[in-house]
């Protein structure tokens, strides 16, 4: 299962170590040229900041925010597939265990009828034998 991510992070958790590196690079004596590279370009040199950029970091972070609620949703959903998988399988098992023991229970009340059936029909042949028996014996002397 991949890892989990987190929805919002601040911005010292994603550019904290960034930032150190930074500070400890331009702490150091540095040329202008570095300086350039590592803090970016200054305002007076080129002027105010451009909105198309601003804009565009703008809708770079939207898609970003939507990717990550987009990859929760599909992680989310692995899971209620994986729960829907199991609860399938214990569904198949339990139906399997219902048709057998199913089967077994129509043999015996299968059985069971038999046995009876062959009750009823030994009472009645007693039953007519002590009524028969006698009134042979009974008319034949």
């Amino acid at each position: 299962m991949p890892p989990k991510f987190k929805r919002h992070l601040n911005d010292d958790e994603v550019t904290g170590s960034v930032k150190s590196e930074r500070r400890n690079l331009l702490e150091e004596d540095s040329d202008e040229e570095e300086d350039f590279f590592l803090r970016g370009p200054s305002g007076p040199r080129f002027g105010p900041r451009n909105d198309k950029i601003r804009h565009v970091q703008n809708q770079v972070d939207e898609v970003i925010d939507v990717m990550q609620e987009n990859i929760t949703k599909v992680i989310e959903r692995g899971e209620r597939l994986d729960d829907l998988q199991d609860k399938s399988e214990s569904l198949s098992d339990n139906a399997t265990a219902f048709s057998n023991r199913a089967k077994q229970l129509r043999r015996q009340m299968w059985w069971r009828g038999c046995k009876m059936k062959a009750i009823i029909a030994l009472v009645v042949v007693v039953l007519l034998l002590v009524i028969i028996v006698p009134l042979v014996l009974k008319y034949h002397t």
